[in-house]
């Protein structure tokens, strides 16, 4: 199972160190130590904390400030695979996505939850929306 270290963790769920660190530290977030005697969070465990914290509508980054572009890192938070088909499920920071692919390609990248991966996004069309501040 994949292990994440804390500056990894905080880029995944789309806030700082420290924040990750304090979350561990209350035990919001489960973490062990590598064999170098570094903290670490498990993948799974932080498959389940961010999919928790995206239910809850937590974001500790205002949404509108940056731009993802096209390339959103991100973890893999579930996958179910039928005969032909799997739907992977991910979480970038505050976004949930949610792809279609073939199961070969799904068992070909070994995506289960934990697993990081990054979506490319390609549209023809992007519909762009302003959003003011309040």
């Amino acid at each position: 199972m994949p292990q994440f270290r804390i500056p990894t963790a905080a880029s995944l769920l789309a806030v700082s160190d420290d924040t990750v660190r304090r979350w561990i530290a209350a035990g919001r977030l489960a973490a062990g130590e590598d064999e170098q005697g570094r903290t670490v969070v498990e993948g799974a465990e932080l498959a389940r904390f961010a999919r928790d914290q995206a239910a809850d509508g937590h974001s500790e980054r205002p949404l509108g400030l940056t731009s993802a572009r096209n390339r959103l890192p991100g973890i893999v938070t579930d996958v179910r695979r039928d005969a032909v088909m799997a739907q992977v499920e991910i979480q970038a920071g505050p976004h949930r996505i949610v792809s279609l692919i073939s199961s070969d390609a799904a068992d070909e990248l070994g995506l289960e939850p934990g697993v990081l991966v990054a979506a490319s996004v390609k549209a023809t069309s992007v519909v762009v929306e302003r959003m003011d501040e309040s």
